[in-house]
């Protein structure tokens, strides 16, 4: 098993922490907060037993925490890694200054991976020597309950540590996106503004309420989307196939597109979407419904390899 470097413990380091240590790594975490590494695993230790409870966990949870180790020095975490995951600030700057370390410290073998969700690797990458095994990873959050990651390489990241990235995180348990060439907000971000900008223009301009909105994706698109992606969904949605959908509907979409050109103005319909929401979930509430997320979370993951193992994926 590898040797797995966790940089940055926060909400995202601690997560890829879980992810890679049930994976059967040795994972090492280190965060230039003294701290927070020691938080990140009494997070991860009061996590565990519910993974396990929903079977998560290939091994039991003592054996996954038994992995994963704090280090005190930057240096001592890199020691032998074969994959670094950086988790620190979404700063340009920042990545900057940690990769330049990284690139530096970690054995020249090993993948330099960063976790950044809006920052481009060339950004930060073109001044190394090492940059060629510099690429972003990139999570939706927790990665231990959501399998897609987003491989984005930087225009000088080498195709083996491309494919070694992927390969990594497949054999981990995870379904990696790899993207042919970075572009500012890669996949996830640009799909999800997407329909985040038509979510937006339908509340402000009147046409539906937020838990209206929310009912369409929730209780309707969701279901599909759950196992299926677009593509698919469209696919099984006409007699014939992708191709005879796009023959009937492609029309509709055409009259809409000019409709759903015009920027939605967050900020303008930001009040009453707030108000919504804390009347659903009170501001002192919102931790116990994130809670609730991860454990509906766990639960989806839990059938969803079910379903696999007794239907097929």
């Amino acid at each position: 098993m590898a040797r797995v470097a966790i940089i940055g413990t926060g909400f995202i380091g601690r997560a890829w922490a879980i992810s890679y240590a049930r994976a059967g790594h040795e994972v090492v975490l280190w965060d230039g907060r003294q701290d927070a590494p020691a938080d990140a695993l009494s997070y991860i230790e009061a996590l565990l037993p519910d993974l396990a409870a929903h079977g998560l966990l290939d091994d039991g949870a003592a054996t996954v925490r038994g992995r994963m180790h704090r280090a005190a020095t930057l240096e001592a975490a890199l020691a032998g890694a074969d994959h670094v995951q950086e988790s620190t600030f979404e700063d340009v700057a920042v990545k900057r200054e940690i990769f330049s370390r990284l690139d530096r410290l970690a054995p020249p073998g090993a993948v330099l991976a960063s976790s950044t969700s809006a920052i481009m690797p060339s950004l930060f990458t073109e001044h190394l020597a090492g940059r060629g095994r510099c690429l972003v990873v990139h999570p939706i959050n927790p990665p231990y309950l959501i399998p897609a990651a987003e491989v984005v390489p930087a225009p000088w990241t080498d195709p083996a540590v491309i494919d070694r990235t992927a390969a990594f995180l497949r054999a981990a348990g995870h379904a990696p996106i790899v993207m042919k060439r970075e572009l500012d907000g890669f996949v996830m971000n640009r799909l999800q503004g997407a329909l985040l900008e038509e979510a937006f223009r339908l509340v402000a301009d009147g046409y539906a309420s937020i838990e209206d909105v929310d009912i369409g994706i929730r209780e309707g698109l969701a279901l599909r989307w759950s196992f299926m992606g677009p593509f698919e969904t469209i696919d099984l949605n006409a007699p014939g196939g992708v191709r005879d959908y796009v023959e009937r509907y492609e029309p509709v979409y055409q009259r809409l597109h000019p409709t759903m050109q015009r920027r939605a103005d967050w900020r303008a319909a930001l009040a009453e979407i707030e108000a919504a929401r804390r009347r659903a979930v009170p501001a002192e509430k919102l931790a116990e419904r994130q809670a609730w997320r991860d454990r509906r979370l766990m639960a989806l993951a839990a059938h969803k390899r079910r379903a696999a193992r007794e239907i097929g994926s």
